[in-house]
């Protein structure tokens, strides 16, 4: 099958869910591979940037009038997305634990999960996981 006709019907049958499911288990299982690499270390460098990046895009996508999920929920969604920006900065420059980061992905994972698949707890993301 083609990329192109994949990316089609995965356009037709995949759910918005699944999919944010799917970027966070991807960024968070990224984080978790290179935490104890050093912080000049590229692929702790993309890791941390891909993480803020999606931070952003959701503060941005929470921030639109035309978002039809709470005004609560949103705002904190633009909170975290504040904090994952400034927390990142730490991260780089002092050489923060990259922990708060996974933990925070992994509890938007908790809540992104189908109902059958839901656990007490965050769930497990294995390095590679959904790569």
């Amino acid at each position: 099958m083609s990329l192109k006709a994949y990316q089609q019907t995965q356009k037709k049958f995949a759910n918005p869910r699944d999919i944010e499911y799917r970027v966070f288990a991807q960024i968070t299982s990224a984080l978790i591979s290179t935490k104890e690499l050093p912080r000049t270390d590229q692929r702790l460098i993309s890791a941390v940037t891909r993480n803020r990046e999606l931070w952003s895009t959701l503060a941005v996508d929470c921030a639109d009038g035309a978002n039809q999920l709470p005004k609560e929920l949103r705002a904190q969604i633009v909170s975290l997305s504040l904090w994952v920006s400034r927390y990142t900065s730490t991260v780089m420059r002092e050489k923060a634990d990259l922990a708060p980061l996974i933990d925070i992905n992994r509890t938007i994972m908790e809540g992104l999960a189908p109902r059958n698949e839901r656990v007490t707890g965050a769930p497990p993301v294995a390095p590679g996981a959904l790569a």
